[in-house]
């Protein structure tokens, strides 16, 4: 392999006892960077040489590496080039709307391999978790038709739900914005004895967040904001390469942050730019099966209600980034979620010029604002990538670079 390769990858430690932290550091640099030989991985890594043979070769053994074809290049020695085998463990992600449920699976790699998506029926958790513990099981099912080995490596099952979480919660009445209901359920012991799984919680804007990392604009990046537009508003915060959930698992609710109107009156952020304010613009029926459907339609045509709403929620997102990056100083700031990409697109247009703010460099080489993933299956994708985060990203807030 060409040694001036330049290569993206945390520090691994040559102390004792950190051969976890050491094997996901590696496992980290191969999915970044691809293939890599021993002495790239020793190189980038800060690993002695052995160590880092001990590793690749404990990794073989679990399945989760394979070698390639040896490498001549010049007079140096033949190297070996090693990459992460996608079959190596499998996730399901599950997302849970305020009318939809989605559930995927993924590979190591994040690759999709199956999927399925159900509605919600009316009287909250108790007949709805009926219906997302069905769609999880068909969506097992699929994966063992193309993943022989997938229930032995299957590592866990990853839900995401607007949050915030444990705000109002025990309040009289449903707020719509907040899914209070849901959140009030025994949802993870539920889908825990239901399913066998490990199962872990996101809010919605983490898990897009998480997504963009695995496979979108963040990947490779340490210090991203995802700035998530969905039926509400949110931000998923990568900060130092990692993902930040703050104390109560609510970091990046930026939805919440209150604005004045004309009139003085404080509303939230997501009551006036979320795409639950476009539906309410629209007078469109969120529950409606073809609603995404109609508001792509609209953003693609020269609707003057649809103009009106971009203009107004543009400035209340440029606003939004604005305040982003004075807190953050973030790489980037990407736009995403399940927002038609038609609409997603108007709306990054229409918010230049960005305000001015500390980001606002000349030696910037990523775009202040830049769109992400446009998907509806973003969350669920989110969702699925947190057990393989968990398994296998490095956590080195305690183990730094010199």
């Amino acid at each position: 392999m060409n040694e001036r390769r330049p290569i993206r990858a945390k520090s691994g430690t040559n102390y004792e006892g950190t051969s976890t932290h050491n094997r996901r550091v590696m496992i980290d640099a191969l999915r970044i960077n691809g293939a890599l030989s021993r002495a790239d991985l020793a190189r980038a890594t800060r690993l002695t040489k052995q160590a880092v043979s001990n590793i690749i070769e404990e990794l073989e053994r679990d399945g989760l590496v394979t070698a390639g074809e040896t490498v001549r290049r010049g007079r140096g020695q033949p190297s070996t080039p090693y990459r992460l085998v996608p079959e190596g463990a499998f996730a399901i992600g599950l997302q849970i709307d305020r009318h939809v449920t989605r559930a995927l699976a993924v590979d190591l790699m994040g690759n999709i391999l199956a999927r399925a998506q159900a509605t919600l029926p009316p009287g909250g958790p108790a007949a709805g978790a009926r219906v997302v513990l069905a769609l999880i099981a068909e969506v097992r099912s699929a994966l063992a038709k193309v993943a022989s080995q997938s229930e032995r490596r299957l590592i866990g099952l990853g839900t995401a739900m607007p949050g915030p979480f444990g705000a109002g919660v025990g309040s009289s009445g449903d707020d719509p914005w907040m899914m209070e209901a849901w959140q009030r359920y025994p949802l993870l012991e539920t889908l825990r004895s239901g399913t066998g799984l490990d199962v872990g919680l996101q809010n919605d804007a983490t898990a897009c967040a998480t997504a963009e990392r695995m496979v979108g604009a963040a990947h490779g990046l340490d210090h991203v904001i995802c700035l998530y537009l969905g039926y509400g508003i949110g931000a998923g915060l990568i900060l130092g390469g990692e993902l930040y959930n703050g104390a109560g698992g609510n970091a990046g609710e930026i939805g919440m942050a209150l604005l004045r109107n004309g009139s003085g009156v404080r509303t939230p952020l997501e009551h006036r730019a979320s795409l639950a304010s476009l539906y309410q613009h629209l007078e469109i029926d969120p529950a409606a099966k073809d609603a995404h459907e109609k508001i792509a339609q609209l953003a693609s045509s020269d609707d003057p209600r649809m103009g009106t709403w971009i203009e107004a929620a543009a400035a209340d997102l440029r606003w939004s980034v604005h305040l982003i990056e004075t807190i953050f100083d973030p790489q980037t700031v990407v736009l995403c979620g399940g927002t038609p990409a038609a609409l997603a697109g108007r709306l990054v247009e229409a918010m230049q010029p960005l305000l001015p703010s500390i980001a606002d460099r000349r030696e910037r080489t990523l775009p202040r604002l830049q769109l992400g993933l446009t998907d509806p299956w973003a969350v669920a994708l989110g969702a699925a990538a947190g057990p393989i985060s968990r398994a296998f990203d490095p956590r080195f807030s305690a183990i730094l670079k010199d």
